[in-house]
Formats: structure tokens, sequence, C-alpha cells
């Protein structure tokens, strides 16, 4: 037996992403975005609003970051999400979140998180929010690297949205190998 929940944006897992970019006056914008994820080899597709500070910033500067975010800084990236910029011009500093600028687009590394994807915007739709970035770059900090130079999912500590209970999950356990373990059904 099945339980229906009807036509719902429900999928695990679901990223927990931080984009962040630059204002026209050069202060840095967050703020959280769930739905999104790879479209192409070297493309980040995101469902986000017109509406956003950080869309308008990125539509300005055509360029922005996508961080991965963590269990260390789960406050942090959920108030991003969860308080405007267009209101709280702050929010960045008042989330404790530091930036660096990008050696490869013109947008914001958020020194806190360790994974990011820099992006130039490739293009924007205000009719179905859906924004498009070409992935120039991935930066990873170093102290989320095993001794082999790989990054180790256990340092990161990648958090993941639940969408049917509103739940932050950890992510970080390993259970096969892609590419790998199917082999055994051929």
């Amino acid at each position: 037996m099945r339980k229906n929940f009807g036509a719902k944006p429900y999928t695990y897992p679901q990223p927990v992403f931080i984009l962040a970019a630059y204002a026209k006056d050069g202060t840095v914008d967050a703020m959280n975005a769930a739905w999104g994820g790879i479209s192409d080899n070297n493309e980040l597709t995101m469902c986000i609003s017109a509406g956003h500070k950080t869309t308008k910033n990125i539509l300005e500067r055509k360029a922005f970051t996508v961080s991965m975010a963590d269990k260390e800084h789960l406050e942090a990236c959920d108030y991003v999400g969860i308080v405007s910029g267009n209101t709280v011009p702050d929010k960045f500093e008042k989330a404790g979140f530091h930036a660096v600028k990008s050696q490869f687009v013109d947008a914001p590394l958020i020194e806190e998180l360790a994974v990011a994807v820099e992006c130039k915007l490739k293009s924007y739709d205000p009719d179905s929010c859906l924004m498009v970035g070409e992935i120039v770059n991935v930066s990873v900090d170093e102290r989320v690297l095993d001794e082999n130079g790989n990054v180790d999912v256990k340092k990161v500590q990648p958090i993941s949205f639940d969408p049917f209970n509103n739940n932050y999950v950890l992510l970080g356990e390993t259970v096969g190998k892609a590419f790998h373990d199917g082999k055994n059904l051929k």
C-alpha cells in the first residue's frame, strides 16, 4: 500500500544551496535555495523567483557562487533563507559569514562553507524562475580534503533538505561504489 501526497516538489535528497552574489555597491548577499541541481556537464540550474535580492544581484553582476550548506553552519544557512535581503541588508554579516572574491567570476565565496561552485549567469526566465549558470570552477577548502587531495564527505558534513518533514538531514555515510556495484547484476 502507498500513500499519495499529490503533485508536490518532494524528492530526496534536495540540496541546501547557499547562493551568493555582489550587489551593485559591492556588498555581499546570500540566500538559501533547495530547488536546483546539475543540468549538464558544466551547468547548474536553480529555481529562484525574481523578487529575491540575490536574484537581482545575480542579474546585475552576471555571476554567482553556490556553496553547499553544512552541519556546522546550519543556523547561518537557514537564517539566510528565512530573512530577506530586501528588508535586512546586512543579513550576510548577521549570519556570521565572511566573503572572499572568487578568482574566476565576479561573485563572493563564503569562507565558512567548504565546497562552492562558481558560475557565470547563462540565462534567467522570470516566468518559470529558472536560472542557469555556467560552471566555471569548483573550489574546495583544503580543510575537507583527505590525505590524497580528494574531498572527504565526512569532513564536509553536507546537509540535505527533507521536504516531507521540513528538516535538514546530515549526509555522509558511504553505502556503495557508483558505476561499480551494479556490475554484480550483469
